[in-house]
């Protein structure tokens, strides 16, 4: 993901966008924060009033003036009340800022996400994308936290300015020496920000990616004696991140104490020009005292500016990384057109052509020409090779992508004509990798859709008895309540594979997508699920990429796909006798799960 050039236009931008999202709540940081400003600059003309009325004069005279401590009191108190309502109006507004334009942005990038089609997902790696919503949300409006700050700091700084002008000319000339050397450190600051902020940024996106996949493919690393690797390849990943860091810190580290000294400085050269003032009458040790503490009040808030300036790098980095998802072209249209037939329903696909694209942007043809109908109530299976588009054909039908050309339609209406959400109205989708949620049996039936629900389960254990899942439902500790675990690790993968077909069997779809659905489960029980499936299709009509034979033979029809074009249609008793290309390919599928069924036995038996 390439990241335009930092400049502070572009960061003044964002701060823009930022504002008129929140303006009311921004508004609020920034007049506590002014009011922070005025009256930090207000201690130090309180306090040079008490030195003058009432120290001083105490001094002289020897004696305390109860009624001007009174005054000076009130005066201080009144002074810190002021203040201390600022910092707490500037500290709760700018919190609540920069967690709601997280949360809105994180939602955005959400809804996005989901309005995005499958092929831009493939070309994008998953820690990438939990980076945009998470790190890059975080880190685009973080500087919204110090931003009412530095702004109440600017108006400490003129009302500051005013102060000394007043107070004496001849010292506020050393402020007006030291202000501009202030802003000129923390330009300097940014600059050297910048491109570290931007790596640090791209790296915590790639150990997110790296980690995600390490997680994913568990199984796979522990099982090919993996560990070391891959945990070389996550410190690798983690160490470029720390330096990245500790470039950003060290850049800091030595940014800060010049910024803090500088003020510092400045009351230094106050208190030898004031000295000289004093000796020579010419000002008041009042008038030194008032714009010396000035100078040291302005260390600290001071330092709210280098913040805001050492975050726009970063917050730039954030916003061109969630613009990139926003701005992502090749989300789904929708029409207005209904399905409105009850009963089972009629699919058919007319010459569709759909071509992935690869990492280099190549497109991959994987469907030509390819045209198909099933009846209603039919079953239609869909057998080929590995590679051969039949999954890809089971995303477009449940319109996950749209086609390139040709046209998807469900009863006669074209599927991107119709409304949101009207084809998983009527369709439901069993995958070919089966997903579990962390979550109950209930629950990953349900998918939390109340209308599912009922007092007793019926619909729930009926479409488990279909999918033949009710009886180790049953057998489980809590029944329909047990939580099966992240993914469903605590499922075998035909028990998986069971839980997704009830998921789908539940919702009465008319039509029913199996992608190899069943290639889990026992043949046993595979032919009992298509047998319950066969008599209760009456309301469906179920299209299935099949490999196994009992599956391919209860289908009413087989479409044979070769290289993603239809090479041959009709029963599997017919394409069994008539075409040798067709039969070998499914033997042969037959002998491979003959196979592997015989090595987990011979397994089981070697365990026990």
């Amino acid at each position: 993901m390439e990241t335009r050039p930092y400049t502070l236009r572009r960061g003044l931008f964002v701060l823009g966008q930022g504002i008129r999202r929140v303006p009311g709540i921004f508004a609020v940081a920034v007049v506590g924060s002014a009011l922070y400003g005025v009256m930090t600059a207000g201690t130090a003309w309180a306090l040079g009033k008490v030195i003058a009325n009432v120290i001083g004069p105490s001094f002289e005279s020897g004696q305390i003036d109860v009624s001007e401590l009174a005054k000076g009191a009130g005066l201080m108190a009144g002074v810190a009340v002021l203040l201390t309502t600022g910092v707490i109006l500037r500290r709760v507004a700018a919190g609540y800022a920069v967690y709601d334009l997280g949360a809105q942005f994180r939602r955005r990038v959400t809804a996005q996400y989901l309005r995005l089609p499958l092929s831009w997902h493939g070309r994008h790696p998953t820690g990438q994308l939990l980076s945009n919503a998470n790190a890059d949300v975080e880190a685009t409006w973080q500087v919204f936290a110090p931003l009412p700050m530095a702004i109440g700091v600017i108006v400490m700084l003129v009302v500051a300015a005013v102060s000394m002008v007043l107070a004496d000319p001849v010292l506020a000339l050393i402020g007006f020496c030291v202000f501009p050397l202030v802003f000129l450190v923390n330009v300097v600051f940014q600059r050297w920000m910048s491109p570290r902020v931007t790596r640090a940024q791209q790296l915590r996106a790639e150990v997110s990616d790296v980690a995600h996949e390490s997680f994913d493919g568990a199984l796979i690393v522990k099982a090919m004696g993996r560990e070391q690797a891959e945990t070389q390849r996550f410190a690798d990943q983690s160490l470029a991140l720390r330096d990245a860091n500790i470039s950003v810190g060290r850049t800091r580290g030595v940014f800060d104490p010049i910024i803090e000294a500088i003020p510092n400085l400045g009351t230094l050269a106050v208190l030898a020009v004031g000295t000289a003032q004093v000796s020579s009458g010419a000002t008041t040790a009042a008038t030194v005292v008032q714009v010396a503490y000035l100078f040291s009040l302005l260390g600290f808030p001071v330092r709210a500016l280098g913040w805001v300036l050492g975050e726009l790098p970063r917050s730039v980095v954030g916003w061109d990384r969630v613009q990139s998802v926003l701005e992502a072209e090749g989300g789904m249209t929708y029409g207005d057109r209904e399905v409105a037939k009850d009963g089972a329903a009629t699919l058919e696909l007319q010459r569709v052509d759909f071509a992935h694209v690869d990492g280099s942007g190549e497109a991959v043809p994987v469907l030509r020409h390819v045209s198909l109908v099933a009846e209603p109530g039919r079953t239609l299976a869909v057998v080929g090779a590995t590679g051969s588009g039949k999954s890809t054909l089971t995303t477009l039908v449940v319109r996950l992508a749209d086609p390139d050309a040709g046209s998807v339609l469900l009863d006669g209406v074209d599927v991107r004509q119709t409304r949101e959400g009207e084809v998983a109205r009527h369709i439901a989708l069993v995958p070919q990798h089966t997903f579990l949620f962390d979550d109950t049996v209930r629950g990953n039936v349900t998918l939390g859709d109340t209308d599912l629900e009922d007092p007793d389960d019926r619909r729930v254990w009926a479409a488990l008895r279909l999918a033949q899942g009710d009886g180790f439902v049953a057998a489980l500790p809590h029944g329909l309540d047990t939580h099966v675990g992240e993914r469903g690790t605590t499922l075998s993968g035909g028990q998986r594979q069971r839980i997704a077909l009830a998921r789908a069997l539940v919702r009465q779809p008319r039509l029913l997508v199996l992608d190899d659905a069943t290639s889990a489960v026992d043949p046993r029980v595979e032919s009992a699920i298509l047998a319950g499936l066969r008599k209760a299709s009456d309301g469906t009509t179920v299209l299935v990429v099949a490999y196994r034979k009992a599956t391919i033979a209860l289908a009413d029809e087989v479409v044979f796909l070769v290289d993603g074009t239809v090479a041959d249609r009709g029963t599997h008793a017919g394409l069994t006798a008539r075409n040798p290309e067709y039969r070998n390919l499914v033997d042969a599928y037959e002998r491979e799960a003959a196979e592997r069924e015989l090595l987990e036995a011979e397994n089981e038996e070697a365990s026990a």
